[in-house]
């Protein structure tokens, strides 16, 4: 049972982790009814920001690494993806406003490759580590109930509550304020949205600013985890699952669908892993998403579509 519980409990924290990825896909698709291929690039460009900062403001300073310096690196990361956000509104959003959806999806595509050959040439193509004081060692709990207890990464726990708290943040502000109401309006009909006043513009520059503040999150637990490297815009691929199980307009969905995707690796990697030989939890997600698009494929929170003639 202790067994069992552990890895319960692995498989929902890494699931939290995969929920904080897919959330950036969500929040563009929310605002302008596409899928944004450039998340994996921008959580790659954010974690390199963020290692490289973190390592040269102590060099410029001429002080030791502290907090503060993790702090500024942070700031000035976000702020680079706030102007990324910024232009890409201006040189590539702008002109394709009520344009065809496969459009913006070509263009997204556009902006990955950019920003894929942008992050090195900027910041270099080693592999850089993150260290932003997370505890990486276990921890043992229910020891009381359990024999030996049960085995607990501090580190996974750390980072499944920051997800858990930014996507509480970001629900909130979603369904709560006037901004995440525009950016629902901006994503049913462009011209809707403009026709009673809403400036798709500033919408686009607000969503993609917070998509990249997720992409920064994202990148500092990942990188932290296992090293900033080029294979880290790769971990977009992980949340594809995500979300067509919870659904591409549903922020609830993303975590919902991201806990079922950890948990059901974990498991399957456990207990079918000696029968069905190894690496389920290479192709589990992308069978169970399948199944999905087969049975439901708006998700399971996602907007049912009904085209009326």
């Amino acid at each position: 049972m202790a067994f069992f519980l552990e890895t319960m409990i692995g498989g929902l924290m890494t699931g939290m982790l995969y929920a904080l990825v897919a959330l950036g896909f969500v929040l563009i698709f929310k605002a302008s009814g596409v899928f944004n291929f450039a998340q994996g690039a921008m959580v790659l460009f954010a974690a390199l920001a963020m290692a490289r900062f973190a390592e040269w403001i102590p060099q410029w300073l001429g002080v030791e690494s502290a907090w503060w310096t993790l702090a500024a690196a942070a700031a000035i990361s976000l702020g680079a993806m706030i102007v990324i956000a910024w232009l890409i509104e201006r040189l590539a959003l702008r002109r394709l406003v009520n344009q065809e959806p496969i459009t913006l999806l070509m263009a997204t595509l556009g902006i990955a490759y950019f920003l894929d050959g942008l992050g090195p040439l900027f910041f270099g193509s080693g592999v850089y580590g993150i260290d932003v004081g997370m505890p990486k060692d276990p921890v043992f709990v229910l020891d009381h109930v359990f024999e030996g207890g049960i085995l607990v990464s501090k580190e996974d726990l750390y980072a499944a509550l920051i997800a858990a708290a930014l996507v509480i943040c970001l629900s909130i502000f979603f369904q709560k304020t006037r901004t995440g109401r525009a950016l629902r309006a901006v994503a049913d009909d462009h011209q809707a949205a403009q026709s009673v006043g809403i400036p798709l513009s500033r919408i686009w520059v607000i969503v993609w600013s917070v998509a990249g503040g997720v992409a920064l999150v994202t990148g500092i637990i990942w990188g932290s985890k296992s090293g900033v490297q080029f294979s880290l815009s790769l971990v977009a691929l992980k949340a594809l699952p995500v979300v067509i199980l919870g659904g591409l307009t549903s922020v609830p969905g993303a975590i919902i669908g991201g806990l079922i995707i950890g948990l059901g690796e974990k498991l399957s990697e456990i207990y079918l892993g000696p029968y069905l030989g190894g690496g389920i939890e290479n192709w589990f997600a992308y069978v169970l998403a399948l199944g999905f698009l087969l049975i439901r494929p708006q998700g399971l929170f996602g907007d049912k579509i009904i085209d009326r003639v």
